[in-house]
């Protein structure tokens, strides 16, 4: 993220965002056999930054890029193959003590289309990092959805880079339930 007045200010700032993931479903359209998917992506959004005290409220929309390569290749997939659509986004930070936070997300694509939403609560450890409990859930039209639940380490920071880590249990609509680890690397300027 960037923002020319500094991100701890309210006003213009752009997100991009690059990863890549690996993913497994059961496919209709092959009898129900398992697809394993490797999903690139990128968004490029600008937006808007509202800060009151230690409140910040973002709000973005732009350019979202996403490849997906299925092995075995799925016939009642559109996902397959390159994409470019829209995405929008809200992210919410506050502060209510020194030693408390909340965060929350959204975000909504037309390439599905997909939604997914984050919410979380944390202390700070040490001063170092927040440590706590975290909520979230994805769905892709009306045919997947996935809730977690598991715990995060939010803005451990060295230099300008700021480190994000979470795991927990998943479980989705094709019964895969599991575990799940998330990491993250955030370049703030």
């Amino acid at each position: 993220m960037w923002s020319p007045a500094g991100l701890d200010n309210g006003g213009f700032t752009f997100k991009t965002l690059i990863g890549s993931g690996a993913y497994q479903y059961r496919s209709g359209a092959l009898d129900d056999a398992q697809v394993n998917s490797v999903q690139f992506t990128g968004f490029f959004l600008p937006g808007w930054r509202f800060v009151h005290g230690k409140t910040f409220v973002t709000v973005f929309g732009g350019v979202d890029l996403q490849h997906h390569s299925q092995a075995p290749y799925d016939p009642g997939s559109d996902l397959n193959g390159s994409h470019v659509g829209f995405r929008g986004a809200i992210e919410f930070w506050h502060e209510p003590t020194s030693t408390t936070m909340i965060a929350a997300d959204a975000t909504v694509s037309t390439i599905g289309p997909s939604y997914a939403a984050r919410a979380a609560f944390g202390w700070r450890i040490a001063d170092l990092f927040y440590l706590g409990p975290e909520i979230g859930g994805f769905a892709s039209r009306d045919t997947y959805h996935q809730f977690r639940a598991g715990l995060h380490v939010t803005g451990f920071r060295f230099a300008w880079v700021e480190w994000a880590a979470a795991a927990g249990w998943a479980m989705d609509s094709d019964d895969r339930n599991g575990f799940y680890a998330r990491l993250g690397l955030h370049v703030r300027r």
